[in-house]
């Protein structure tokens, strides 16, 4: 071979070599994942776990000194406003009696007296809330038919019907209670006085139910002798629940009254439906499962499903609750994971030629997977989801495959 080929050869292979070094040390495209901002419903929520309660709940209690016969109900046990017996008591002989067992007994009723007195005004002024409620409901329905008022503005006179119909039975109840508190005074003061009764059977006093619902709770079980004012049992309406969810006091903020919710993870097959009937003016502190103290603030949801629909759900039992604070039917939304800082402005990155081209966006609304985009981006145009630390304007981007 002559030595002229032999030192071309040699020049190309280092020409070669370096080509392969070069190639080498050029920086390489990075592999990403793309995502299409569209237009779409966007929910911002709260979600947060909650507990049922019994609305109404009374602890029965005996209103005058005495002998307890055996409670023969059980926690669980149906009873009836006026017919089931809950209890009997042996009323002490009013003749062994001093006056400071009679002054009790008077100011009992008279304390039942003006409890009543407080209930009726409030029960008026819950029917007359209702019934506003009830005429401006009627009157958007009537506006919401001509396509005069929105349907954003029909569900919150609707949540806000109901939130009033729920305080208008709370008042009824708290009423009808009163009414039972009295009564039952009244009956305990006659077997107080030294001429209320003389024989054993006269001095049988007898606790009838309250309200129609269930037992919850049987304190004294036994035959005991109890002292006036001794709790006897806990009866309620299981049916008539509500929840208690405690969020951050942060989130509270944005919570307002008549807010729809979604209720899930109760055990049924399908979410059930709520409304926020309170958000409680006080906070608390509460240590989270980190060991972080948190400021809570408990939040109170009326179920708007009838209890037909949660026939096994009782009292205590466990829900997830997503408050709804702000909703829109059509929003053009990007993923959260595509969004990030850049000076004191949001920015995401678009595709544009094979390299990654920075663009500022104005963002709104978000919630924990999407963000409202109001300007600086289109709908339709890919966005790079999840941009590592190697991921810069104008490099070079190559889309990952995804799996089939």
């Amino acid at each position: 071979m002559p030595l002229w080929l032999k030192r071309l050869l040699l020049v190309f292979a280092a020409f070669g070599i370096l080509a392969l070094i070069v190639y080498a040390f050029l920086p390489k495209p990075v592999d990403v994942d793309l995502a299409t901002p569209e237009r779409g419903p966007l929910r911002v929520t709260v979600d947060e776990e909650g507990k049922t309660r019994i609305k109404e709940r009374y602890v029965v209690s005996t209103p005058l000194a005495g002998r307890l016969m055996r409670i023969e109900l059980d926690a669980g046990d149906e009873i009836s406003a006026g017919e089931t017996l809950l209890a009997v008591v042996e009323a002490t002989d009013p003749a062994l009696l001093d006056p400071r067992a009679l002054a009790e007994a008077e100011a009992r009723v008279k304390a039942a007296e003006a409890k009543l007195k407080q209930a009726d005004p409030a029960r008026q002024r819950a029917k007359t809330e209702m019934q506003y409620a009830e005429t401006e409901l009627g009157r958007v329905r009537a506006l919401h038919a001509k396509n005069a008022a929105s349907k954003q503005e029909l569900d919150q006179k609707e949540r806000l019907f109901q939130a009033s119909e729920q305080d208008y039975r709370a008042a009824s109840f708290a009423e009808e209670i009163a009414r039972f508190e009295l009564e039952l005074s009244q009956a305990a003061l006659v077997q107080t006085r030294p001429n209320g009764g003389g024989s054993v059977e006269e001095r049988r006093f007898e606790i009838h139910a309250p309200i129609t619902g269930r037992v919850l709770r049987v304190f004294e079980e036994s035959a005991t002798v109890v002292a006036a004012g001794a709790r006897l049992l806990e009866v309620g309406n299981t049916a008539d629940l509500e929840i208690e969810v405690d969020v951050l006091s942060s989130d509270a903020v944005n919570i307002k009254p008549g807010a729809p919710v979604l209720l899930e993870q109760w055990g049924g097959e399908t979410p059930l439906r709520g409304t926020v009937r309170l958000v409680e003016p006080s906070g608390f502190t509460k240590v989270s499962a980190l060991g972080v103290e948190e400021q809570r603030v408990n939040v109170i949801i009326d179920f708007v499903d009838p209890p037909q629909q949660r026939p096994t759900l009782g009292d205590g039992f466990r829900v997830e609750a997503r408050i709804i604070v702000w909703e829109r039917a059509d929003v053009l939304k990007v993923p959260t994971s595509a969004l990030f800082r850049h000076g004191d402005d949001w920015a995401v990155f678009v595709v544009a030629d094979g390299r990654a081209v920075r663009r500022p966006v104005k963002t709104g609304r978000r919630n924990g997977l999407e963000a409202e985009v109001l300007d600086g981006l289109a709908s339709g145009t890919p966005v790079i989801i999840h941009p590592s630390d190697k991921v810069e304007d104008g490099v070079a981007v190559v889309v990952r495959e995804q799996p089939k």
